[in-house]
């Protein structure tokens, strides 16, 4: 059995990559501008070549696949009833969190909302 700080550890972990490889990807996109107007423009290689030459893009998948083996090795380590919901929903309010500080995304008061009742589902489903 794990105790909770490493049960908290692992599921961070999930949680803070998977941030970070949704922030850096959509910070690559929104660098990269509109696809539609390049594959307009280059065509469809024109299209992937803008997406392959952005590093941001490529920190991105990084990141997301070091999400993706945090989640195979809480899964192997926790309960899916636990890591599922979990890192599903602190990633909302993360992803918010972020979304307003790197990207200056406007976050309304629905989203701030909707992740203080995330806050209270996770404490719940925790104890």
């Amino acid at each position: 059995m794990t105790g909770p700080l490493a049960a908290a550890s692992m599921i961070a972990s999930v949680v803070l990559t998977s941030t970070a490889g949704e922030v850096l990807t959509a910070a690559a996109m929104k660098s990269i501008g509109d696809l539609d107007d390049i594959r307009a423009q280059s065509g469809l290689p024109g299209a992937i070549r803008a997406v392959l030459t952005c590093p941001l893009f490529f920190a991105g998948v990084f990141f997301l696949a070091l999400s993706f083996f945090s989640l195979l090795f809480a899964l192997n380590h926790l309960s899916l009833s636990l890591v599922g919901p979990a890192a599903a929903s602190l990633t909302v309010i993360t992803n918010s969190v972020a979304a307003k500080i790197f990207l200056k995304e406007n976050v309304d008061h629905r989203r701030w909302t909707a992740a203080a009742l995330i806050c209270i589902g996770v404490y719940l489903l925790a104890h």
